[in-house]
């Protein structure tokens, strides 16, 4: 990510309540990237291009204007009826331009950049979403409300959340920090960098990323990297059955010694949504067994 769109994320976040504006009976707000967003309207033809957007705008009460959605969106149940229009491979640009969106929600680091400037190319508005923190959840729920028209239960939802992450935070304010290796993929092994939400929730629990340093944001790493980290618990998601067994190799890691090993469903931790934190209850609650442990 470039210094720039880190500091246009990072001042969106900052002001969390001023997501955007109704000018002149026009709907103005910037999206992840820094790009300037305009509707004449409220988008009552809306198509979304990666699972947690999905889920995002169901949340924001929007489901009445999703007309299409990507290939891997899966929640919640309704989200089964929907049209689909590819997914992070390719999309399938005839499909959208069929389906007459008025609004399109991206990923900004999981759609190909190509697919994204065609769309634009061909005249449809384009959010790009990006939310690298906790606290972009709730500031994404707004824009959409303001977006979509839906505002009050977009903000009803946006408080919910925030006042559920207060609470995890506080009762993670004096916990003993506990060294995370975290596992998306096994072969090759794939981790997520300091930048990434799931090293936020990690944070939320009193956890620290061991390889958080590394600059992108989910680097494929070396075997040799996680052996001298030496972590105290492994936490996969994802991953292909019977990978954390490949770790029983290594008896001198910590993390075999005492058997800190835990897979959680990926849906609730890599994913920007609500339920993100039903996912942290669980990092929060694995992390207080290897404590306890110690």
């Amino acid at each position: 990510m470039s210094l720039s769109l880190r500091a246009a994320l990072a001042a969106m976040a900052a002001v969390s309540l001023h997501v955007g504006c109704v000018h002149a009976g026009t709907i103005l707000t910037i999206d992840d990237r820094g790009a300037r967003i305009a509707l004449s309207a409220p988008a009552r033809r809306v198509v979304t291009l990666a699972p947690h957007l999905t889920e995002l705008v169901y949340a924001a009460g929007g489901a009445a204007s999703l007309v299409g959605a990507d290939s891997a969106s899966d929640y919640p149940p309704a989200a089964a009826g929907l049209w689909r229009v590819g997914g992070a491979a390719g999309l399938d640009l005839e499909r959208i331009l069929a389906l007459r969106p008025d609004l399109v929600f991206g990923w900004l680091s999981g759609n190909k950049p190509s697919d994204i400037a065609r769309l634009e190319q061909f005249g449809l508005s384009v959010f790009l979403s990006e939310p690298r923190r906790l606290s972009d959840i709730p500031r994404t729920l707004r824009v959409m409300g303001l977006l979509l028209g839906t505002e009050s239960v977009a903000e009803q939802r946006a408080r919910a959340f925030e006042q559920r992450l207060q609470t995890l935070r506080l009762r993670a304010a004096e916990l003993r920090s506990v060294s995370v290796f975290f596992e998306i993929w096994h072969q090759p092994l794939i981790t997520v960098n300091g930048e990434h939400l799931i090293s936020d929730v990690v944070a939320l629990c009193g956890g620290y990323n061991v390889l958080g340093a590394l600059p992108a944001l989910a680097p494929t790493v070396s075997l040799e990297s996680v052996l001298a980290a030496d972590p105290e618990v492994i936490i996969a998601a994802g991953v292909p059955p019977g990978a954390l067994a490949a770790w029983q190799r290594f008896p001198r890691l910590r993390v075999v010694q005492r058997q800190q090993f835990y897979e959680l469903d990926p849906d609730l931790t890599t994913r920007a949504t609500p339920r993100v934190l039903d996912g942290a209850q669980r990092v929060c609650e694995r992390l207080e067994e290897v404590r306890k442990a110690r």
